[in-house]
């Protein structure tokens, strides 16, 4: 088994999982244990006017996430997944985690918008 590039992104992937569930797992526990919504919704760097009508959801998706991720690792560790299946299942998490926060971002922030049409 020789070095190339694929091994090396292999590693980069499952080292990368690390830092990715402890991000969700602690904005998880931000949200739904110190009831903190400063990261729900964000657009732009920027909270929805309500935070707090968004944050089962957020919390939520970043639970969800950070667990199977966590799920993820534990089965790489003890050798119970082959490569295909724990990086199809890391990939699908994270892309359909990404794309959940940006269309909950959105779909929180367009109601301000609609406020601000009606004044």
């Amino acid at each position: 088994m020789a070095f190339d590039i694929g091994i090396a992104l292999t590693w980069i992937l499952f080292l990368a999982l690390f830092p990715i569930a402890f991000f969700w797992l602690r904005r998880a526990w931000k949200i739904i244990v110190r009831r903190d919504f400063s990261e729900v919704a964000l657009r732009r760097g920027e909270a929805p006017p309500d935070p707090a009508k968004f944050a089962p959801i957020s919390a939520m998706l970043n639970l969800l996430g950070g667990g199977l991720v966590v799920l993820v690792i534990g089965l790489v560790l003890f050798g119970q997944a082959p490569y295909e299946t724990w990086s199809a299942i890391a990939g699908v998490t994270i892309w359909c985690k990404v794309i959940f926060d940006f269309a909950l971002s959105r779909h929180a922030h367009s109601f301000s918008r609609k406020a601000e049409e009606k004044k």
